[in-house]
C-alpha cells in the first residue's frame, strides 16, 4: 500500500471514529436551539438521558477492539451496537426531527460493523428514522406525512443502496486489486529467485566451459604431437636403421638426408601445433594437393606401392576440415607402415554434394576391429584419435577390417568450403 493510500484509509478511520460524536452534537445542539421553552420538563429529561445513553454507546464501541489490518470488520459485537444506536435514534428523532443527524451515522459504518446481508437491512432501518424526520418527525399527524414520508424512504433508500452496491463492487475490485499486486509480487519474487539461479548457472557453465576448452585444448595439442612428433620419429628411426644396417655409404646418405628432412618436418609441425596453425603442407597447397605429396613421399620412404585419387569438384576447403582430413590420412598411412604392412596402399579423396570422404585402403595384415585398445601398443592414439577428430567437426569414421584381409578406414566431413 502506498503511502497516499494509507493516508486516505486513517482520514477515513477518522470520520468513521468521530464522525457520530460530531452528529450526535450537532443534533442535540439544533434540538436545544430550536426547542420550545414550554415543552415538558419530561421530554427535556427522555431527551438528555437519550443523549448520554448515546455518548456512552460511542465510547463503548470507540474502545472496543474489533478490527483487522487496522480497521473495523463486521462482528456480534458491531451488530448490537449498530441495533442499540439506531434504537437511540429512533427514539431521539421522536423527541425531536433533528436528532436525525445522529440517525444518519447508520449510513456511514454499515459495511464495518454489519454482515454483508444484514448490511441492506441497517441501511433501510436508518433511512426509516431519516425519511421520518424529513417529512415532519413522529408520529405523523396527516395523510400528507405518510405520502411524504413514503416518498422519502424510497428516495433515500434507493441512493443508499445504489451507494452500498457502488461500495461493494468498488471493495470488490480493491480486493481483487490487492490478489493481484499480492501474486505479482510473489511471481516477481519467483522470478528474482529464477534470475539469481540462472545467473549461478551461467557462472557454472561459464566455469564448465573454460574447462571443457582447456581439456579440449589438451587433446588437440596432444593429438597433434602424435601425428606430428610420433610419427615424425618412427620416421626418423626407420630411415637411421637403414642406416645402420646398410655398408653401401651412398645409401647411408641417402637415409641419412631423409632422417634429417623428417627432423626438420617434424620440428616445423610441432611448432605450428603449438600455436594451433594448419598443418605446413596445408600452408601453400589445398588439401588434394597435399594428400597427393603426402602419399606420395610416404610410398617412398615405405616402399609401398601407393596411389591418390581425386573425384568430385575440388576446392579450397575450411582450414579445419582439411586439417582433419590430412591428419587421418596421415595417422592412417603410419598405421598401415607400423602395423600392417601393405604391398599396396590407396587413398582416395571424394567431394559428393554437401560432404567430403576420405578412404584409405590397404592390402597388409589385417585384424579385428572389435578387439582395438583404446590405445595401440606404441602409445599412439591410433584408430580412437582418428575418429575424435572427425567428430570434433561434425562427421565420423568408420573402419572395417578382417584378418588377412586388409583394412579400409573411411573418414565423412561436412563440406564446409573457405574462400581464399
Amino acid at each position: 500500500m502506498t503511502t497516499q493510500d494509507r493516508r486516505i484509509e486513517r482520514r477515513w478511520e477518522q470520520l468513521h471514529t468521530w464522525g457520530p460524536y460530531t452528529l450526535l452534537g450537532v443534533g442535540a445542539v439544533l434540538t436545544v436551539a430550536s426547542a420550545d421553552p414550554d415543552a415538558p420538563a419530561a421530554k427535556w429529561y427522555a431527551a438528555g438521558a437519550l443523549t448520554l445513553a448515546a455518548l456512552v454507546l460511542q465510547l463503548w464501541w470507540h474502545g472496543t477492539g474489533h478490527r483487522e489490518g487496522g480497521r473495523r470488520v463486521p462482528s456480534r459485537a458491531g451488530a448490537v451496537y449498530y441495533s442499540v444506536r439506531w434504537a437511540l435514534a429512533l427514539a431521539l428523532t421522536w423527541l425531536n426531527p433533528f436528532f436525525a443527524f445522529y440517525a444518519a451515522a447508520g449510513y456511514m459504518d454499515a459495511d464495518e460493523t454489519l454482515p454483508g446481508r444484514w448490511q441492506r437491512l441497517g441501511l433501510f432501518a436508518s433511512a426509516v428514522t431519516v425519511a421520518s424526520a424529513q417529512s415532519g418527525g413522529l408520529p405523523f399527524e396527516s395523510p400528507v406525512q405518510w405520502i411524504l414520508f413514503t416518498a422519502l424512504l424510497i428516495a433515500n433508500s434507493g441512493v443508499q443502496m445504489a451507494v452500498a452496491h457502488v461500495t461493494e463492487q468498488e471493495v470488490r475490485r480493491t480486493a481483487e486489486r490487492a490478489a493481484t499486486i499480492a501474486e505479482l509480487e510473489r511471481a516477481n519474487t519467483a522470478l528474482h529467485q529464477a534470475l539469481d539461479e540462472n545467473a549461478a548457472l551461467h557462472a557454472q557453465l561459464l566455469v564448465q566451459a573454460r574447462e571443457a576448452g582447456v581439456a579440449d585444448e589438451r587433446r588437440r595439442l596432444a593429438a597433434e604431437i602424435h601425428d606430428t612428433l610420433a610419427q615424425g620419429l618412427t620416421g626418423i628411426i626407420a630411415q637411421l636403421q637403414v642406416v645402420q644396417n646398410t655398408p653401401d655409404p651412398a645409401t647411408g646418405r641417402l637415409h641419412t638426408g631423409r632422417a634429417l628432412d623428417l627432423a626438420r618436418h617434424s620440428l616445423g609441425e610441432a611448432r605450428r601445433s603449438v600455436h594451433n596453425l594448419v598443418p605446413a603442407a596445408l600452408a601453400e597447397d589445398e588439401l588434394s594437393e597435399a594428400l597427393r605429396k603426402t602419399v606420395a613421399d610416404w610410398g617412398e620412404r615405405t616402399g609401398v606401392r601407393a596411389e591418390f585419387t581425386v573425384t568430385g569438384t575440388t576446392g579450397p576447403l575450411h582450414d579445419e576440415v582439411a586439417a582433419t582430413l590430412l591428419r587421418i590420412a596421415e595417422e592412417a598411412l603410419s598405421n598401415a607402415a607400423r602395423h600392417a604392412h601393405p604391398t599396396r596402399t590407396g587413398v582416395t579423396l571424394s567431394f559428393m554434394g554437401g560432404e567430403v570422404s576420405l578412404d584409405v585402403r590397404d592390402d597388409g595384415h589385417g585384424f579385428d576391429p572389435l578387439e582395438l585398445p583404446a590405445r595401440d601398443s606404441t602409445g599412439g592414439f591410433g584408430l580412437p584419435g582418428m575418429r575424435a577428430r572427425a567428430e570434433r567437426v561434425a562427421g565420423s569414421l568408420t573402419v572395417e577390417s578382417e584378418p588377412g584381409q586388409g583394412t579400409a578406414v573411411s573418414a565423412r566431413v561436412p563440406l564446409l568450403r573457405h574462400d581464399r
